[in-house]
């Protein structure tokens, strides 16, 4: 294992001044030498020490020259993003999504494929699927990544190395299978649930951006929300914060509970159909009910309302409880936010003085897939950073 210098040893010094410049690269771009060094507070000779440093160490590259004054030129630096890899993949009950990106965040592989498998076995063998060809279209390896960050429906149990509470993907809840998961993927591996990497997407480069406290709500196949307070992932005492498909909407006949949650038995996508049949549709997707919905059929329109109350069920009660600047809306239904603002306007009005903003996710399905990236990307930055400088 490579060794970081010592703190306060000269050895540390030089480390954490070039720490300091790397992040400016990363946070404020390409810049020359003396720029970096009025935006960092570091001396020109600290800095210039500290880029020939992480040259040689490959985290950092010429960009080019910018003239700096009359028959004067200076060198433009930037932070190598070939310096690294990550894999992010999102496991969703219909499609499985891969990325590979470099150390900047630019995706350089992308595979999304139908998830057809019936069995933890077969989806086990999917995922290993997609990773290698995502990594092979990249040009790499699956060991030639630095992490990689699954989302998938449940929460992960570290100490068994199970999900739990995934009722939607067929054996996905079986004890060991995130030991399985990282036999195929790799090792240096994190699995996180899909609703938390939404957030996550959301915080990094979506409706969320800048937010301090908000939640995402995705509501699709199933349920699930992931929380953000002061601007991280709140998990709670089982990393089951955010598992809102389990509130108390309606209770089943006794001793027959769900194999969902009460919550997401009645507002997740089937439900939408369930209700629309009631009211005298024939359709078979909650995509066809909106569809309907937008072009004016009454039937639609009334499915959606209901829809749309029960689902202020949800923000009311997360209201009441995490005060959230912002509820962002994603997920297959969550996505039709201009036939549900209405109605859960009506709803929340009617139920709480307790209103927050809601608005529609900006990243759509591609959320949970950007969340992993960005989650895969801190680790990274760091484990390389480390790797090639701690090592010297």
């Amino acid at each position: 294992m490579p060794r970081s210098p010592g703190v306060g040893t000269p050895a540390g010094m030089r480390a954490l001044n070039q720490r300091v410049v790397l992040e400016r690269l990363r946070a404020g771009g390409a810049a020359t030498r003396p720029r970096i060094a009025a935006d960092t507070g570091l001396s020109k000779p600290t800095v210039g020490q500290a880029l020939l440093d992480l040259e040689h160490h490959g985290l950092v590259r010429t960009a080019g020259r910018r003239i700096a004054g009359p028959g004067r030129s200076a060198v433009v630096y930037e932070v190598n993003p070939a310096a690294g890899h990550v894999l992010g993949i999102d496991i969703g009950r219909g499609l499985i999504r891969t990325a590979v990106a470099d150390l900047s965040g630019s995706v350089v592989a992308r595979l999304d494929r139908p998830n057809k498998a019936r069995s933890s076995g077969a989806l086990l063998k999917s995922v290993r699927d997609c990773a290698e060809d995502a990594v092979r279209e990249a040009g790499l390896r699956l060991p030639d990544l630095i992490a990689t960050v699954v989302g998938t429906p449940g929460v992960p149990d570290p100490l068994s190395a199970t999900l739990r509470r995934a009722p939607n993907l067929p054996g996905w809840e079986r004890k060991g299978l995130l030991n399985e998961l990282r036999s195929v993927v790799g090792t240096d591996l994190v699995v996180e649930n899909d609703a938390n990497l939404a957030a996550v997407g959301e915080h990094e480069s979506g409706a969320a951006r800048g937010v301090d406290v908000f939640v995402c709500l995705t509501v699709g196949t199933g349920i699930g929300m992931g929380i953000v307070v002061d601007g991280s992932l709140f998990r709670g005492a089982h990393g089951a914060a955010g598992e809102v498909g389990y509130l108390p909407y309606g209770w089943p006949p006794p001793g027959t509970p769900p194999r969902q949650g009460m919550l997401e038995s009645a507002a997740a996508a089937d439900s939408v159909v369930e209700i629309a049949a009631a009211g005298g549709l024939t359709v078979r997707t909650a995509k066809e009910v909106f569809q309907l919905a937008h072009d004016g059929d009454a039937r639609a329109l009334r499915a959606v309302e209901e829809e749309a109350s029960r689902l202020a069920f949800v923000v009311a009660s997360v209201a009441a409880v995490i005060d959230p600047a912002l509820v962002v809306l994603g997920g297959g239904v969550g996505k039709n936010t201009d036939l549900l603002a209405g109605p859960l306007a009506r709803a929340l009005a009617a139920a709480t003085p307790l209103r927050p903003e809601i608005v529609p996710g900006e990243l759509g399905e591609e959320a949970a897939l950007t969340g992993a990236i960005a989650t895969a990307l801190r680790t990274a930055r760091e484990v390389v950073f480390d790797r090639r400088v701690g090592s010297r």
